[in-house]
Formats: structure tokens, C-alpha cells, sequence
């Protein structure tokens, strides 16, 4: 009896609570892609499609090993080795959250980013406004 109930003790188990921490290999290809929906203003579109997808990241991981015959077939040696990484960490169930919490940190640094690059232009902007102009003297 003892032999019955090792085997079936993990039967249900899952993951716990809280975002999943990725390996190196997982973080570069989380990260790519991460930064991709940041760099181009799609935060909250991302943050709202990766919410509604929560519960089918599994079955979306498991549909990228499916058709990752075709990947490797056409996508370069590199790219399929992100491409399977990114396919592995999607099948723990905090990975969303991770996502979400490291797109709204790139967000934040790309905000940080394009604020400062305005007050600069502004800075320049008025010094050039608050030098008189120089008139030669023939």
C-alpha cells in the first residue's frame, strides 16, 4: 500500500503560486519577446491577451512542440533553440505572470527612456531661443 501512495502523491500536484523564474537559455527568448511587445507601445494590448490566454498557456505550449517540426524547417538553428526555450517555459503556470510583470518593467524603462530624450529637446529648445541672435559687422 505504502508503494501505491508514493506513486500517486504528486498525481494532482501543481506549480506553486507566483511568477515562474525562467532559466538563462528561457530568460533571453522571454525577454525578446517581452521587449518586442514594449519597444512598440503594445503594452496593454499584450498585458490584456496574455491575462484572457492564462488558463491555455499550457495547451499554447504544447501546441508550439507540435508544430515545431515546421519551425525548425524553415526557421534558422538559433531561432528554433529560442523558439523551444520560449515553448518550455510557456508550460508553467506562472509564466504569464512573469511576462506581465517584465513587460510593464521594459514599459516603464522605455517611458523613462522618452521622457528624458523630451526634456532634453525641451532644454535645447529654449537655450537656443535665449541666445540673441549675432549680427556681424561688416
Amino acid at each position: 500500500m505504502g508503494s501505491l501512495k508514493s506513486k500517486v502523491k504528486y498525481a494532482f500536484a501543481v506549480d506553486k503560486p507566483g511568477p515562474t523564474e525562467p532559466t538563462e537559455k528561457q530568460k533571453l527568448a522571454v525577454d525578446w519577446v517581452c521587449d518586442q511587445i514594449a519597444k512598440r507601445g503594445m503594452t496593454l494590448p499584450g498585458l490584456i491577451a496574455l491575462e484572457m490566454g492564462r488558463p491555455l498557456n499550457y495547451i499554447g505550449s504544447m501546441a508550439m512542440h507540435f508544430v515545431s517540426p515546421g519551425v525548425w524547417a524553415v526557421a534558422p538553428k538559433h531561432l528554433y533553440g529560442a523558439y523551444n526555450d520560449f515553448a518550455e517555459f510557456l508550460e508553467s503556470r506562472g509564466s504569464t505572470e512573469y511576462m506581465c510583470r517584465r513587460i510593464e518593467e521594459l514599459e516603464a524603462e522605455y517611458l523613462e527612456k522618452k521622457n528624458a530624450r523630451k526634456a532634453e529637446r525641451v532644454k535645447n529648445k529654449k537655450n537656443k531661443k535665449s541666445k540673441p541672435p549675432r549680427h556681424e559687422e561688416d
